[in-house]
Order: structure tokens, then C-alpha cells, then sequence
């Protein structure tokens, strides 16, 4: 008589795998240190200890923990290691996250520091009320379709006059909505939101605030905004 051995079933093994996330990002110290990444940057351990308020040693041993979940990735470069987050989905898990924790069941007033909600970086997209504005504008100009999960030829062509040209990968999301934690609304992620980061901070539209998710929307950008997407303030 054969005993078969039990095996571990394709759900149990989702269970313990969102389980074991869930373990990694219930300590305060790993919380500071993934919030502290959300700016798309890449940093060090030692940066990361100083934002967390725990030692050198401390900090490694959490981003271990965050390393063997997947959460994040290291980039080796010379003697320095550099920690940033794992990719767009992680991203986006943080950002529902904090916008649950912003949330109160019995009051919807919003507590989010007023020039987070003006403009910040989420992870390597535009958020804030300026991006909700903006991804709205888009979908009414037809630039891209309703859902936002596509950008349209109008939409290409439109960017390209802006002085935008799209180089687009097969590996990630072209385009995608993202729930604004502090709007409630969407704002625009994927590649195209990237890449429109990327393009209006080197125009000079915004300045991102090394160490800070902060985004600060220059005079020259509350011009190209208006121009582009009817925002006038």
C-alpha cells in the first residue's frame, strides 16, 4: 500500500505567500523604509537607516527581509548598494495601502499634508490633484481612451508635439489608471505616466525634493499645464 504524501495546494500556497507579505510590511521600520523608496529613487542602506531611525546593522537585516519578499531590488554600483522598489505592482500595492490607512470609516475628511496632495511622485508617476487633473484632461481629449488603460494615435501624436516620444516596452503596462490615495480619484501610471515625469521635470514644469515625494509645480509648469490640459491652477 502506497501513503501518498500530502501536497501543499496552489491556494495554500497563494495563502502563505500573501501571508509572508503581509509579515514583511507590518513592521514601522520596513513601513518608513518602503515609504522613503515610493519617491522612485534608489537608495542606501545607510540613507534608508537614517530615515527609519534605526542603526546600519538594523537596517540590513530589514531590507533582507524586504529582499526575500520580493518587495524590493539592489543595485550593486562599485563599493555601494543601492535599494529601490521591486517594480510598478509593489508600487501600487504601497500606494492602496496608505491611501486605506488615510482613510477613516466614521470620517471622510482627508488628512493628507496639503502640499502632498497638491503634487507628489508616486513611485515613477505624477500624483496628486495636478495628476487627477491631468489624467482627466487626457481622457476628455481623447488622448487616451476612457478606461485609461490605452493610449490613442491622437494621444502619441499630441505628446509628440509636447516634445514627448515614446519608446514603449513590452514588459510593463503602457498605460494604466492608479487610485490617488488622497484624491480618491485616478491619476495616470504605467510607461506613459513615467515617461511624463521624466519629460516635465527636464522641461522645468516640476522640481522633485531629493529625499521627499513632494513635488513642486514651477510657473513655467502651471503654464505648460494650462496650455496642455486646461489646468489654471
Amino acid at each position: 500500500m502506497t501513503i501518498k504524501t500530502p501536497t501543499m495546494t496552489d491556494t495554500s500556497t497563494l495563502e502563505l505567500s500573501i501571508a509572508a507579505i503581509g509579515a514583511a510590511i507590518s513592521d514601522s521600520s520596513r513601513v518608513k523604509i518602503l515609504c522613503a523608496l515610493m519617491d522612485g529613487r534608489a537608495w542606501t542602506a545607510t540613507e534608508l537607516g537614517v530615515v527609519a531611525e534605526i542603526s546600519a546593522s538594523t537596517a540590513s537585516s530589514h531590507l533582507t527581509k524586504l529582499l526575500d519578499n520580493q518587495l524590493i531590488t539592489v543595485i550593486s554600483q562599485g563599493k555601494y548598494r543601492y535599494f529601490r522598489i521591486a517594480n510598478e505592482s509593489v508600487a501600487n500595492m504601497i500606494e492602496s495601502i496608505m491611501g486605506l490607512s488615510a482613510s477613516n470609516a466614521s470620517q471622510a475628511k482627508i488628512m493628507t499634508p496639503p502640499n502632498l496632495r497638491k503634487s507628489r511622485t508616486c513611485y515613477n508617476h505624477l500624483a496628486g490633484e495636478v495628476a487627477v487633473h491631468i489624467y482627466d484632461a487626457l481622457r476628455q481629449q481623447n488622448w487616451l481612451i476612457e478606461n485609461g488603460t490605452e493610449i490613442t494615435l491622437l494621444g502619441i501624436e499630441s505628446f509628440r508635439k509636447m516634445g514627448l516620444d515614446f519608446n514603449f516596452k513590452h514588459s510593463t503596462k503602457v498605460c494604466c489608471p492608479c487610485l490617488d490615495w488622497s484624491e480618491r480619484r485616478f491619476h495616470l501610471g504605467g510607461q506613459v505616466g513615467a515617461a511624463f515625469l521624466v519629460h516635465a521635470e527636464k522641461q522645468g514644469w516640476l522640481f522633485r525634493h531629493a529625499g521627499y515625494r513632494e513635488v513642486t509645480i514651477s510657473e513655467k509648469g502651471r503654464r505648460a499645464f494650462a496650455k496642455y490640459f486646461g489646468i489654471n491652477h
